[in-house]
């Protein structure tokens, strides 16, 4: 976990409700999380990179999503190491790992490890859709 430093991207709360929908504000913002199996692209097998919504960062690519059957995109690795910004979430009354945009700070979701998912990092980046655009890669 690395100390939390101003993000690139600043925007008042009222200019982020003017930019998102009150579905995306909430989850991105807010740090709300979409319900297991609604998201677009839980299932998606697409070739692309996946932005953060709130931004246009690229997040996560493809190739490193994998079908983790727990009703929301997962990831095993970002992007890049500094696209992403891992930060100790105590609610709830668990302790996690939230995963929030470097670029603006938006909720993501969570990173687990040790799951036993057979992938290279034994991470799963569990990611809200909603928080995500897929930027179809050119045929």
């Amino acid at each position: 976990m690395e100390t939390e430093q101003q993000p690139p991207v600043v925007k008042s709360e009222q200019e982020w409700r003017q930019q998102l929908t009150p579905e995306e504000y909430a989850v991105l913002r807010q740090a709300g999380t979409e319900r297991p199996w609604t998201g677009e692209y839980t299932d998606t097998k697409t070739t692309g990179v996946y932005e953060c919504r709130a931004c246009g960062t690229e997040l996560f690519r493809s190739d490193t999503k994998f079908d983790s059957h727990c009703g929301w995109p997962s990831f095993y690795a970002a992007r890049t190491s500094d696209a992403v910004i891992l930060r100790e979430d105590r609610t709830l009354g668990m302790l996690r790992v939230e995963v929030i945009c470097a670029t603006c700070h938006s909720h993501l979701g969570h990173v687990f490890e040790g799951e036993g998912y057979d992938t290279p990092t034994d991470q799963r980046y569990c990611i809200n859709s909603i928080s995500l655009r897929l930027m179809p890669e050119e045929s």
